[in-house]
């Protein structure tokens, strides 16, 4: 009996890993075949970007990929948003995401392709405009990742849901697609992946997070008022210029006096203005903050303790209730996003098989915002997985250990993805999770 187990185990590994390998052989060859198509998406893609929200022709791009493809697409779901759908029978439901925004940030990279591209901004301003966070090489892995479905139908049954996203960059595009029915209006999914590009992770590499990955991300005004007056009689002012920097320091003990060490928390002061003469004491000053933490009993207790602070400097500062500090949450905050710890295991596997385990690495969390963690907080609580793209060339990632170099930063008008051998892993690894998946 226990021959005839060992015996069944030993076939089923050997044919699993068959499979495998005939999958991976098949992944190598389409893609082999197609990337010279996928290169020239993310020429088209980077060399026309467009603002959070003022996505259209990129949409529409995307759309029609789809559809030439077999996919039943929808349109302006969420403002711009794309959504296309294909089943294969009966099987699980997969969502895949991209985001589809640009940065205004005027392209410094020096490559040949670099965007020249400029637009007035929702304030009226002239801005360039880059895929300076790596949207443009997303949006190419999400449409390769359709096209290899569709190539590999045979391995695989279930039905996929392929998600442009607008506005990820300025927060907002989760929210309305989420909004608009994204679950409601069509099948909704037993798990969404998604990834983004690392700009300190080499190209053919991945990287994963189980558990937090990213943080909850709040923007915060502070209007500090005061009693003006002239600089040379402070006496008969309450200045708000002194107030507001007693408020910025007493801001710093929250992270280092009030919230646990083991609860990772930041409080940034990143904009002040007030007054416009240096002998002329205001009547107010304006601060602008940027909140992070993971979970939301933190983000509660950092935006108390603020108010706490304000409203208690300004008593000390003798200041009437009706000029208490005016603290503003903006409703474009971001919530944290928290990888399925079980998905991500999966996953994970699924990748050290496909690209080898030298090739995945896992990272610490980060207390960068992404909206996509809004698809896991709905009251479906679906699983979801957000994974590192590696992006950047090998021997500048050694040299930047070396520390001959700085590596440039997501965001950064410098930065410039090594495209071949990031599109081919994004593909190669986002197909592999969806195959497995699907079957």
């Amino acid at each position: 009996m226990k021959k005839n187990i060992f015996t069944f185990l030993a076939f089923s590994v050997f044919f699993s890993l068959s499979a495998q390998t005939n999958i991976q052989e098949e992944l190598s060859k389409q893609l082999d075949s197609d990337y010279s198509y996928l290169e020239e998406l993310y020429l088209h893609y980077h060399t026309h970007p467009e603002l959070s929200f003022a996505e259209h022709n990129t949409a529409k791009r995307m759309a029609s990929e789809l559809r030439k493809l077999g996919y039943q697409v929808t349109e302006n779901i969420g403002g711009t948003g794309v959504v296309g759908v294909l089943k294969n029978g009966e099987g699980k439901t997969v969502l895949i995401r991209t985001d589809m925004d640009a940065l205004p940030v005027i392209e410094e990279t020096g490559k040949s392709y670099a965007s020249n591209v400029t637009t007035t901004d929702s304030e009226g301003k002239t801005v360039g405009v880059m895929h300076a966070c790596g949207h443009d090489v997303h949006m190419t892995v999400w449409t390769g990742t359709a096209r290899t479905l569709v190539e590999l139908k045979n391995q695989w049954k279930g039905t996929v849901v392929f998600t442009g996203q607008p506005a990820e960059e300025r927060s907002g595009g989760a929210k309305a697609m989420l909004a608009d029915g994204l679950f409601e209006k069509f099948p909704k999914p037993d798990y969404a992946i998604a990834l983004h590009v690392n700009a300190g992770l080499a190209a053919g590499k991945v990287g994963y997070s189980s558990g937090y990955s990213m943080a909850n991300v709040d923007m915060m005004d502070i209007t500090v008022y005061g009693r003006g007056g002239h600089g040379a009689l402070p006496q008969t002012t309450i200045d708000p210029v002194v107030l507001a920097a007693r408020i910025v320091l007493d801001l710093q003990t929250i992270v280092s006096r009030e919230i646990a060490p083991s609860d990772p928390a930041v409080v940034t002061v990143g904009s002040i203005h007030g007054g416009s003469k240096g002998n002329v004491i205001p009547d107010e000053v304006k601060l602008e903050l940027t909140l992070r933490s993971y979970s939301d009993e933190v983000r509660n207790a950092i935006i108390e303790k603020i108010n706490r602070i304000c409203k208690g400097l300004a008593i000390s500062a003798g200041l009437p209730e009706g000029k208490y500090p005016k603290i503003h949450v903006r409703d474009e905050t971001t919530p944290s996003l928290y990888n399925d710890p079980a998905l991500v295991a999966r996953i994970s596997k699924v990748f050290q098989q496909t690209i080898g385990p030298e090739n995945v690495i896992a990272v610490p969390p980060a207390m960068v915002g992404e909206d996509f963690g809004r698809y896991g907080r709905t009251e479906d609580k679906i699983p979801i997985m957000m994974y590192w793209l590696g992006a950047v060339e090998p021997a500048k990632i050694e040299a930047a250990r070396r520390g001959e170099i700085t590596l440039p930063s997501l965001h950064s008008s410098k930065f410039a993805p090594l495209p071949e051998a990031t599109i081919k892993t994004g593909v190669t690894t986002m197909t592999a999770a969806l195959l497995d998946l699907l079957n």
